[in-house]
């Protein structure tokens, strides 16, 4: 039975034993209740909001688009710290060794913002590695994600604490309603971006993820792909094969343009390991904060050790960077569109190539100049891409189109974008969080969807992946149906010119 306590507020919770009490109404305190009566019994004192179903603050479109980067999953809210408390206390009681969860913090500002951890949390005060890891933010009903690039010390496992991913973002720090920002330690993100640099807590929330065997699948993925090896077998013949449609030209021309670590390079060298059969590092590539290629390369596939030339060429260049003064020229890369830069230019983003520079070529035939143009994109980064970078890929984009050259889009690093793709490559036309992205990324650049194509490329293996080779080849096949039409378009002003 339920007896009305001294506040309002409140309600007591009396659990008796072997007894059936005289009704509240007539008894006026507890120890009327239990005179005389040699009887044991315990109650528990909870507060009515507590006795309630916890509401979550976070918005149902918010949950959808979190649950769309995990997949086929749903978020039970475990903690709510204006109904539980601002202590590490109370953060553990209700969520240590809940496995996967995200932690959600709100401010007076109006900014959302937390973390994701497939790791349970714990009391060891160490750190705990999860390379699936990651911290993300709202703005405008976007999701800003940022995924932890120090896996081994993702998420710090702290007592007086709430959830604390790493050195660089705690919610609820030691006991008090504050928040904790330390960007760049194991995650990277914009804090007047992620918090507006408002550290005061008002809401500390924690979600359990599960599998939500409710919810209702898409019926296909956005777009098919077959993946069987005898579609990979396909795919490389028709590569191997193919033949540009003007005759004096042998082989395509595709200049890689992108931003620094975006994965130019590492496509090449994924590409080139497909037809070696095994994964090769031709190109130099890896992690750096300014560009690891420094002079301007062609690169020419083999089918094979000893094979034939493919006919196609991957010309790579010198990162893109926004700030004056660093990164690829633009002046250089419409000198590179244009056909006048030779194989091996060393780049210097102070003084751009000029027409008495060694190897410049004044009259560039066709086999000199690019056939397509591809924007190599980091997924990640998409939705924190600096207006200036896109404003840089505008400018690109502008002179290609007066050159009438076909662009597309090589959306990289699709795994460490989306946890649900991370699982299964295969899921990659089932995540609508990568949808999202390509539909974002069109936008930004100004191509259709159509020509944003997602790809993985081969950093940490040492054995091909089926699946990753089907997505590799796919683009390019795309590439050549677009230098087809370019040589297309080509050949329609040639015909155009003659009959005048």
């Amino acid at each position: 039975m339920y007896v009305s306590g001294a506040r309002r507020s409140e309600t007591c919770i009396w659990l008796l034993s072997g007894y059936e009490p005289t009704p509240v109404s007539r008894c006026r305190s507890l120890t009327e209740l239990n005179s005389g009566l040699n009887l044991k019994f315990s109650f528990t004192l909870r507060s009515a909001a507590q006795m309630s179903t916890l509401n979550s603050q976070l918005s149902r479109d918010q949950q959808r688009t979190i649950c769309s980067l995990l997949g086929r999953v749903k978020l039970n809210l475990l903690y709510k710290a204006t109904v539980h408390g601002f202590t590490g206390a109370a953060f553990h009681q209700r969520c240590d060794n809940q496995s996967t969860t995200v932690s959600v913090g709100y401010n007076a500002s109006g900014y959302v913002f937390g973390g994701y951890t497939s790791q349970s949390f714990s009391q060891s005060g160490q750190y705990v590695s999860d390379s699936r890891a990651f911290l993300f933010s709202f703005t405008g009903g976007i999701i800003k994600k940022h995924p932890v690039f120090n896996a081994p010390y993702a998420v710090r496992m702290i007592g007086n604490s709430g959830p604390t991913f790493g050195n660089t973002l705690a919610l609820m720090n030691g006991n008090r309603p504050v928040i904790y920002s330390n960007p760049g330690a194991q995650y990277n993100f914009n804090a007047a971006e992620m918090h507006g640099n408002d550290l005061n807590l008002t809401e500390c929330e924690v979600y359990q993820v599960v599998d939500d065997l409710e919810s209702t699948e898409p019926e296909k993925p956005w777009r098919t792909v077959i993946w069987e090896s005898g579609n990979k077998k396909e795919m490389m013949e028709s590569i191997q094969t193919y033949k540009p449609t003007i005759y004096s030209v042998s082989q395509a021309r595709v200049l890689l343009i992108g931003q620094v670590g975006a994965g130019k390079s590492s496509f090449f060298n994924s590409i080139n390991s497909v037809f070696r059969g095994h994964v090769t590092c031709q190109a130099i590539s890896g992690c750096s904060p300014t560009s690891l290629t420094t002079q301007f390369r062609t690169y020419s596939l083999k089918a094979g050790r000893e094979g034939k030339p493919l006919p196609i060429i991957l010309c790579d260049t010198m990162g893109l960077e926004y700030s004056k003064g660093a990164g690829i020229d633009n002046e250089d890369i419409i000198s590179i569109l244009e056909g006048h830069m030779p194989d091996r230019y060393q780049f210097n983003p102070a003084a751009p190539l000029h027409d008495d520079a060694h190897g410049y070529r004044k009259s560039p035939g066709l086999n000199d100049k690019i056939h397509c143009v591809a924007y190599v994109i980091d997924a990640c980064k998409v939705s924190v891409m600096p207006t200036q970078f896109v404003e840089k890929l505008k400018a690109i984009r502008s002179k290609a189109n007066l050159l009438g050259l076909p662009q597309l889009v090589l959306l990289t690093k699709v795994d460490e974008a989306c946890p649900l793709v991370k699982k299964n490559l295969r899921n990659i036309y089932w995540s609508e969080y990568i949808k999202k992205i390509v539909q974002d990324i069109s936008a930004k650049v100004g191509v259709p969807m159509s020509c944003v194509v997602p790809v993985k490329n081969y950093s940490d293996e040492l054995e091909l992946d089926l699946n990753c080779d089907i997505l590799l080849l796919s683009a390019v096949i795309q590439m050549l149906r677009l230098v087809d039409n370019y040589f297309d378009e080509l050949s329609d002003q040639l015909s155009s010119v003659e009959l005048k």
